[in-house]
């Protein structure tokens, strides 16, 4: 009897929760120790599928052998919880916190500790003990409008970067009205303003939001974020949505681009008024576009990148010195992983390569699905959040006398 009550105990903590549908893969053979999914990768590449019914899976996170993955639990409040896959992810999923606000972000700290977004703040995650504790970073942070979600990156130096989504589409009234053409956003005149990207060095306080430091404006929705070796903060920033409504001669499905950004400190980047290469916005006509900051690369329409990671490692020899990024969306543009070569400084060399593709959902070999954040393990193979099927994938080197999918 005391076992069948730990296997119900253990399958009701591991129900999926939120609206993710966790539908399973179909597998075959084996991708470096996990089961092999039917999706599509470069060369000498191939996905395993470390775990599912993770629920609406996104902050994923590595600390030594430990693999954490965050349940957001949907839309809805004291729904999301914190797991934790051990031995590199070969063992089951643990909960090791529940009942959490809308988690998302989840990084691991140059202290060895992890750092969560949720809610209205960041918390320190503090595993040392017998229970976790969670100490507040920061306060205080928006959790209205479109936009409450934060991403997270730490810089070499100990500081961490938070993205601040705006809280509307592009700055239309509660009522969905345009903005008016003479009159500054009022998120961008507030102090500090939504979309904007700020940093704090986490210490033993928490510091509210309106004191942290404000690094670049303009930006709708940094949801991916990273910094590079030399310090260099990068990000990729969800543009507007329903452009043809401003401006029936412009295509939705077209426009506005996906912008990937150096991000230089002070600067402005010119969200709502302008979009594409310093283009006014429709609402905005007449705005001096050309003093704002240039997006460094036009990534497709409504790819909707929500994650980012610059490759530190060298067992993916391929992708060394490049960025990993996942487009989320769920239009034609997106449900692919992407590479991208940079210089030292984080300018764009070329083009954005695929690296995982095939969720199209056109087979049930390959469900439509939804890339979301990655995490670099030890070895150097790559986790993926998935937040569509509720999963947790590894790309990684493929057998060389096996087939790659």
């Amino acid at each position: 009897m005391v076992s069948v009550l730990r296997v119900a105990a253990l399958l009701a903590v591991l129900v999926p929760l939120g609206t993710a549908s966790a539908r399973d893969y179909q597998t075959q053979d084996s991708c470096d120790g996990f089961p092999k999914v039917f999706l599509k990768t470069r060369p000498g590449l191939c996905v395993g599928l470390v775990a599912s019914r993770l629920g609406f899976a996104r902050g994923v996170a590595v600390i030594g052998h430990d693999v954490f993955v965050l349940d957001m639990g949907g839309w809805r409040k004291g729904q999301g919880r914190l797991l934790r896959l051990k031995q590199d992810g070969h063992a089951p999923p643990e909960v090791l916190l529940s009942g959490l606000d809308e988690p998302s972000a989840l990084v691991s700290g140059p202290d060895g500790v992890l750092y969560m977004g949720v809610a209205g703040k960041v918390v320190r995650v503090d595993l040392s003990g017998t229970k976790p504790q969670m100490r507040d970073v920061v306060t205080g942070l928006p959790e209205t409008g479109r936009h409450p979600l934060t991403a997270l990156a730490f810089a070499p130096d100990g500081q961490l970067y938070i993205n601040i989504g705006s809280a509307t589409d592009h700055c239309e009234t509660p009522g969905g009205d345009a903005p008016g053409a003479q009159k500054a956003c009022p998120e961008t005149a507030q102090n500090p303003p939504r979309a904007s990207i700020m940093s704090v060095r986490p210490g033993p306080n928490p510091v509210v939001w309106k004191d942290t430091k404000l690094v670049a404006t303009g930006l709708r929705n940094s949801m991916g974020l990273a910094v590079l070796p030399n310090g260099t903060l990068v990000a990729a920033v969800n543009a507007r949505d329903a452009i043809n409504k401003a401006d029936p001669a412009l295509s939705d499905a077209a426009l506005p681009h996906d912008t990937y950004d150096v991000i230089r400190p002070g600067a402005n980047y010119g969200w709502p008024y302008c979009f594409e290469d310093n283009q006014p916005s429709p609402e905005y006509p007449h705005y001096a576009c050309a003093g704002m900051e240039k997006p460094a690369l036009l990534l497709p329409a409504h790819a909707a990148p929500l994650g980012l990671l610059a490759y530190q490692g060298d067992a993916l020899s391929d992708l060394q010195g490049q960025l990993v990024l996942p487009y989320h969306g769920y239009r034609k543009t997106g449900h692919r992983i992407m590479t991208l070569k940079i210089s030292p400084s984080g300018e764009p060399v070329g083009v954005p390569e695929p690296l995982v593709w095939g969720w199209e959902g056109r087979t049930s070999l390959s469900p439509a699905g939804a890339p979301v954040f990655i995490a670099e393990m030890a070895d150097g193979s790559l986790l993926v959040s998935e937040d569509h099927n509720g999963t947790l994938l590894r790309i990684a080197k493929s057998d060389p006398h096996g087939e790659t999918h």
